[in-house]
């Protein structure tokens, strides 16, 4: 009687610890929720500047308001879409509306932009030449290689008297686009190794982030630059479509826009390569 007892204790001891295991098993990662508060919201962005403020905000501002945020910087940023679709990043910070635009179309991608950040005029930069008008036929013109970068390009060389873009050229021109090259070649490179490689070409089309981390000053290096005023190449906080109501990209997107990173961009940009750009993004 005795061993039957102990029988069935043992019995209803292991079916009540399989029960607790079962209510307490590991969750399944892919099940888990992304945007659990207690958790680092995981920010894709491109150093400088856009990593930069980043970490000001999380070292400074984030931990007032319970926030935590781990940022991942990329060299490539072709690189952080993708990883923002497939929920490596919970967000990203680094790109333009255009860019955007034409990734989410060439990706079947659905990312969001939140608000906008900053603006990063392109220049035109050479190590040959101190004015623009020196370039002559026969020289080589580098440009970033994706469309929506280039097309920026494109149309400062034209604003400056560079290049000849055709009347009816799109909103977003390619070098098919282009109706006089006055004898200079176009030629395509990844956006991030024109400012190391500009000695290999008489002048470069470079985005404003890439000419900071090349020590190159928008406004005393430049050879032409975009206006800043009413710019619409705008940098934003995106995230995927279902990543839009997490708590934690709400707060970072006030905390982005906040007098404090205002003063922060002012501070430790005062070459004009950043310039503050505050509204919610559309």
């Amino acid at each position: 009687m005795r061993n039957t007892v102990k029988l069935t204790g043992a019995v209803a001891a292991a079916a009540l610890t399989l029960a607790l295991g079962a209510c307490s098993a590991p969750s399944d990662p892919d099940t888990e929720k992304k945007d659990d508060a207690s958790s680092p919201l995981v920010v894709g962005a491109t150093s400088v500047p856009h990593a930069e403020i980043l970490e000001y905000v999380k070292k400074d501002l984030a931990p007032k308001e319970g926030l935590k945020i781990q940022v991942k910087t990329f060299d490539d940023y072709q690189l952080i879409n993708p990883a923002t679709k497939d929920g490596s990043l919970g967000a990203n910070y680094f790109q333009t509306k255009e860019f955007l635009d034409d990734w989410n179309k060439k990706n079947d991608g659905d990312i969001e932009p939140v608000v906008n950040v900053h603006v990063e005029p392109m220049g035109v930069y050479s190590k040959q030449y101190d004015k623009l008008s020196e370039l002559k036929s026969g020289d080589t013109v580098g440009v970033p290689n994706d469309a929506s970068n280039e097309a920026r390009a494109l149309k400062l060389l034209d604003e400056a008297g560079a290049i000849e873009l055709k009347a009816d050229a799109p909103a977003i021109p390619g070098l098919n686009d282009i109706a006089d090259k006055k004898g200079l070649t176009i030629k395509e490179s990844k956006a991030e190794l024109l400012a190391p490689q500009l000695s290999d070409y008489d002048a470069a089309v470079i985005n404003g982030n890439y000419a900071i981390a090349a020590k190159l000053s928008p406004k005393s290096d430049s050879l032409a630059i975009e206006s800043a005023k009413n710019s619409p190449y705008a940098n934003f906080l995106a995230v995927d479509k279902s990543e839009k109501n997490d708590a934690r990209v709400q707060k970072l997107a006030k905390l982005l826009n906040s007098d404090q990173v205002k003063k922060y961009i002012e501070t430790h940009y005062k070459d004009g390569s950043v310039l503050p750009s505050f509204s919610k993004a559309s």
